[in-house]
């Protein structure tokens, strides 16, 4: 068994950790209240203008300067944006990620070819040893807003109308609550045509035209979309590092108790040991 200053001083270390993961889990908390918010507030305003698109796109000529957006090709390149976070502590936030951006290079057929582009660190770390990283940006969470994501989403556009890529996908994770989040493979161009359940029978008067609506509402739709997803991820981020914490925290407790009782039996076979020595040198002074 251990000696007493060792176990003294696991303890001691044990709960620093507590108290380490305990204010992260905190400022987690903190932090996903904001970011819960903002995901859950912004929802019904992507549904319903890609529900009017749906509407209305299927009319729309593919030789348009927008229709270019729904323009099916051959796909023999793939763009693969893997959304991660820049720091680690999150159970399996960022390793689901960069396991579903590779998934999408494996089922991919062996003449379509798959490049990356990462947004997070840690994704970015991983995805380079590939040697298929194309392109990083690790500065949006600093400040992450509708305009900032919108230069993003035009770069991504520009790189779909000029031929680079026949298919751009999304990949983060998609947050439900705290304790759950899925990982999503959304593809983000071309824009996939509307299908009979999602296209609804309207009496929408439209003004100044369809045409000049979808010139305006399609490229902030596709820049929506690439908000929605990264703000989706970063309340993932800290919904699933509030629970590692949560979960870390728990664990360190178990193991202070566990060493506690260790500490405890230590100390009492000594003080025996002690008494015993005693008695014994006092029996040995009787003779």
């Amino acid at each position: 068994m251990a000696n007493l200053k060792e176990i003294r001083n696991r303890i001691a270390s044990v709960k620093s950790t507590m108290q380490i993961t305990s204010a992260m889990k905190m400022v987690s908390a903190a932090k996903l209240k904001k970011a819960q918010d903002a995901i859950v507030a912004m929802r019904p305003y992507s549904q319903k203008l890609t529900e009017l698109i749906s509407n209305l796109n299927a009319s729309v000529s593919d030789d348009s300067d927008f229709g270019a957006y729904s323009k099916q090709r051959l796909v023999k390149k793939i763009l693969a944006v893997a959304i991660s976070s820049n720091r680690g502590l999150c159970g399996a936030f960022n390793s689901n990620i960069i396991k579903a951006a590779k998934n999408v290079a494996i089922e991919a057929d062996a003449a379509v070819q798959v490049e990356f582009f990462a947004m997070g660190k840690r994704g970015a770390e991983n995805l380079r040893k590939t040697n298929s990283l194309v392109g990083t940006n690790n500065q949006i969470f600093d400040a992450l807003n509708f305009e900032n994501a919108a230069v993003i989403a035009q770069e991504l556009m520009e790189m779909f109308v000029s031929g680079k890529y026949d298919k751009i996908v999304l990949i983060y994770n998609h947050f439900k609550n705290a304790a759950n989040q899925d990982v999503l493979v959304e593809q983000f161009l071309p824009i996939l045509p509307p299908s009979a359940k999602s296209v609804k029978e309207t009496d929408y008067i439209y003004e100044p035209g369809k045409v000049e609506i979808l010139s305006a509402l399609i490229p902030k739709s596709l820049k929506l979309q690439l908000y929605k997803a990264l703000r989706d991820s970063y309340a993932s981020e800290h919904g699933a590092r509030m629970t590692s914490m949560h979960k870390a925290t728990d664990n360190a407790g178990e193991l202070r108790d566990q060493l506690t009782i260790n500490y405890n039996k230590a100390r009492q076979a000594a003080i025996t040991n002690e008494i015993l020595e005693i008695v014994s040198g006092a029996e040995a002074l009787k003779g």
